[in-house]
């Protein structure tokens, strides 16, 4: 009498085991759906998609973007290399600047530094294989002096860094950074 019983609860506990390991495995698969609101559409809302944008300061609770340097002033461009390819230029006055090429998810495709540019100013070209291929047949005349990207991902933001060391240089930086071009070749 008492093996039907254990059997009968044991099958009941595998059941719910499994339907448990069902559900989990379906909750951990649909959290991307919850989180639509990551930085490539953040961005986005704020007008960056014809150029760069500069941000608003960072404050306490207020950050138009996650993990951003209060110390730093920030400017964001969204792209989209279905269009064709993308120039990027910039000429911060800061004692240092950063610019970082995120694909849509915000991973980082490429960064680099003013110390690191070697002519202290931002001069790139964000492009696909194909585009490149295109590219080779008619450069433009400045190819030499740009850094060149070549990237599978056709969507994607950058984003401009530059240190604000005091408030008497922020007007100047951030002039800086609403010059800096992000456009359609």
């Amino acid at each position: 009498m008492k093996s039907p019983l254990l059997a009968r609860l044991t099958l009941i506990g595998l059941a719910g085991f499994f339907a448990g390991g069902i559900i989990h495995i379906f909750v951990i698969f649909s959290i991307p759906s919850f989180v639509p609101d990551v930085a490539y559409e953040r961005i986005g809302r704020l007008g960056a998609t014809e150029g760069f944008v500069r941000l608003a300061s960072v404050t306490a609770g207020a950050e138009p973007l996650p993990m951003l340097d209060p110390a730093m002033a920030h400017a964001a461009c969204r792209y989209e290399l279905a269009d064709g390819p993308v120039r990027l230029d910039a000429e911060i006055d800061a004692p240092f600047w950063s610019f970082a090429l995120f694909n849509r998810r915000g991973e980082t495709i490429y960064s680099f530094n003013d110390r690191t540019s070697g002519t202290g100013k931002l001069g790139m070209l964000v492009l696909t294989p194909e585009q490149l291929s295109v590219l080779r047949e008619q450069p433009p005349a400045d190819l030499e002096d740009l850094i060149v990207i070549e990237t599978d991902e056709e969507d994607g933001f950058a984003l401009l860094r530059a240190f604000v060391p005091n408030d008497l240089r922020r007007q100047t930086i951030e002039a800086s950074l609403d010059a800096a071009r992000c456009a359609p070749l």
